[in-house]
C-alpha cells in the first residue's frame, strides 16, 4: 500500500507501508549473516595458516581480529546510505 503526505514546505512524499517492514528485517538478518560470515572465514583462515605454518594460536586471533573489523565495516557501508537518507530528510 501507498501513503502519500505533504510536508509544509509543500513537498509531496510517498511511503510504503507494510512491506518496507519486511524489506527492513530482511536487511538486518543479511547485515548478521554478513558479519557470522566474515567472523567464520577470518577464523578458519587462521586456523589454516595456522596448522600450514605450525603457529597455532597467532594467526586465529589474527583472523578473528581482521574478520570483526571487516565485519563492522561491511555493516557500516551498509548502513551508511540510511544514515545520510535520514539526515537529508531532516533538514529539508
Amino acid at each position: 500500500m501507498l501513503r502519500r503526505g505533504l510536508e509544509p514546505s509543500g513537498q509531496i512524499w510517498y511511503a510504503t507501508t507494510g512491506m518496507s517492514r519486511w524489506g527492513t528485517a530482511l536487511k538486518v538478518v543479511g547485515m548478521g549473516w554478513y558479519i557470522g560470515i566474515c567472523i567464520v572465514l577470518g577464523v578458519w583462515g587462521g586456523l589454516w595458516l595456522d596448522n600450514k605454518l605450525n603457529t597455532k594460536p597467532i594467526l586465529v586471533i589474527v583472523g578473528l581480529i581482521l574478520g570483526i573489523i571487516i565485519a563492522f565495516y561491511g555493516v557500516y557501508r551498509m548502513i551508511l546510505p540510511n544514515i545520510s537518507n535520514k539526515r537529508s530528510k531532516g533538514k529539508s
